[in-house]
């Protein structure tokens, strides 16, 4: 992997307190290149670089989203990729996430499903858990309140408001496995996702 590439995003993402700094990207860098095994006729290249900048112009994360894009743009074609490239790579980071997906499922070509892939398995499983508190932590959120259920219809804006750590289990993370393209990916979310219902049984046991 270029290392110029592994030096700007780790600029950029380097102090986060969220969950999407330079450990997640990794991880998610690590599934990519898991299940690229699996799937050949993927563009490497391309699935490599997608995975190691698919935060750096996430709306949670940076305060100027249009800045971040254009120096992002800029960044990608002093690497010495065509436009080409550098549109799939846009393309993929823009429309992966959970919240655009919502109201409408956009298909993404095999290397943005592969990525897409990556960031949700790393979204659940025993990581996932521990995402979730430590950015449910980050935001003032609540641990739990049975009081307040779990939210079913949600659009990109109501998804951006902030519910109870254990909610957000049953509005985002408990879907993923289903959502997943790849055979690898389905495969691997299975594990993480039977990792989390036995996790819930036993976290309403002691909150009983």
């Amino acid at each position: 992997m270029n290392k110029q590439i592994v030096k700007y995003r780790n600029e950029i993402l380097a102090n986060d307190t969220s969950g999407h700094s330079i450990d997640h990207i990794n991880r998610v860098v690590k599934l990519s290149q898991k299940i690229l095994e699996t799937e050949p006729t993927a563009d490497i290249e391309i699935v490599q670089i997608a995975a190691n900048v698919h935060d750096v112009i996430d709306e949670k994360l940076v305060a100027d989203v249009e800045l971040a894009r254009q120096d992002l743009r800029d960044f990608l074609t002093k690497q010495k990729l065509n436009e080409n490239q550098v549109d799939q790579i846009f393309f993929t980071i823009d429309n992966m996430s959970y919240s655009k997906n919502l109201e409408n499922h956009i298909e993404l070509p095999i290397e943005g499903q592969i990525v897409q892939d990556a960031d949700r398995l790393d979204a659940i499983g025993a990581i996932g858990i521990g995402r979730a508190f430590y950015y449910g932590g980050n935001k003032g959120s609540k641990i739990y309140d049975p009081k307040i259920k779990p939210r079913t219809e949600m659009d990109h804006d109501s998804y951006r408001e902030q519910g109870t750590v254990i909610n957000h289990f049953y509005e985002k993370l408990l879907l993923l496995k289903d959502q997943m393209n790849t055979t690898e990916g389905k495969r691997l979310a299975k594990i993480r996702h039977d990792f989390m219902l036995e996790f819930l049984d036993e976290f309403k046991k002691e909150t009983r």
